[in-house]
C-alpha cells in the first residue's frame, strides 16, 4: 500500500497514484500529496486500488474541502468496477470528475 505524487511544475498538475487498499493507513501520505498546492490541478489515479473504505472516502472529501476547488475539478481516474461502484453509490460523482 503506497501513495506517490507526480508533480508537473510547468502545468501545475499533480497526479496522485495510490496502490492497495485506500484507507486510514494512508492518511498522512495522501495529505502530503496535496498540502500547499492549492494552485494545482489534481488527478487521482486509482488503477491499483482494489478497495476503498469510509476513511478513504473521507480523505477525498477532506482534500476537496482543503483545496476549495469547484465540484468536478479533481479528477478520479482508472477505477476498478468495485471501487467505481462505491464512489457512485456515495455520490462522489457530484463533487469529483470520475473517469
Amino acid at each position: 500500500m503506497s501513495v506517490e505524487a507526480q508533480v508537473d511544475s510547468g502545468s501545475r498538475h499533480v497526479t496522485i497514484l495510490i496502490e492497495g487498499a485506500f484507507g486510514f493507513n494512508l492518511v498522512q501520505d495522501f495529505r502530503r500529496c496535496y498540502t500547499d498546492r492549492r494552485d494545482h490541478r489534481f488527478t487521482i489515479d486509482l488503477r491499483k486500488v482494489d478497495y476503498i473504505d469510509s476513511a478513504g472516502l473521507g480523505m477525498l472529501l477532506n482534500m476537496h474541502s482543503y483545496l476549495e476547488q469547484d465540484d468536478g475539478m479533481i479528477r478520479i481516474t482508472n477505477t476498478l468496477p468495485q471501487v467505481r461502484k462505491i464512489l457512485i453509490i456515495s455520490r462522489f460523482d457530484k463533487k469529483f470528475s470520475i473517469e
